[in-house]
């Protein structure tokens, strides 16, 4: 199971215990955050898509959304979802579970500007009704990023 690489990830770090299980999904934005009882954009959602040299995944804040024009620039390709089977085959993590810890050798991680307005953020662990919080330097640390990207829109135009 996924969780479960992701619990050995941490365990590494004496921080498995900071992994939260749900009785609910988690699987969407929305759903983790009601899991959560916070606002929606501070879900770390984990995007993943097909690149040339393999997988990327983007860690962006619940409110963002792909800008195409953005992605194409950072990473010379048409931003590709994964398809659901290519998430748990490349990745090593189902949709809705999908992390940028314990995953697959090759897979690009990089974290998007969008989360750099908050002190901490949820991202999932593994599974479909499971987050961790963590600082953004934490987040950093544990997530073997390659770098910062600003690939995303439409996020914190409500906020002050």
């Amino acid at each position: 199971m996924s969780i479960e690489k992701v619990r050995a990830y941490f365990r590494t770090y004496k921080m498995e215990e900071r992994i939260q299980e749900f009785d609910v999904s988690s699987a969407t934005v929305e759903l983790a955050a009601a899991a959560l009882s916070c606002r929606p954009e501070r879900i770390a959602k984990t995007l993943s898509f097909g690149a040339a040299d393999g997988p990327v995944l983007v860690v962006a804040a619940g409110d963002a959304r792909i800008d195409n024009k953005k992605y194409k620039a950072q990473f010379g390709t048409k931003a590709r979802m994964l398809s659901p089977q290519e998430a748990g085959t490349l990745v090593g993590h189902s949709v809705g579970g999908v992390c940028p810890f314990a995953v697959n050798e090759g897979v690009n991680v990089y974290l998007d500007e969008s989360l750099k307005r908050f002190e901490t953020v949820f991202p999932a662990c593994g599974s479909s009704n499971s987050a961790i919080e963590l600082t953004i330097e934490e987040l950093e640390q544990y997530s073997g990023y390659e770098a910062w990207v600003d690939v995303c829109k439409g996020y914190g135009e409500d906020m002050n």
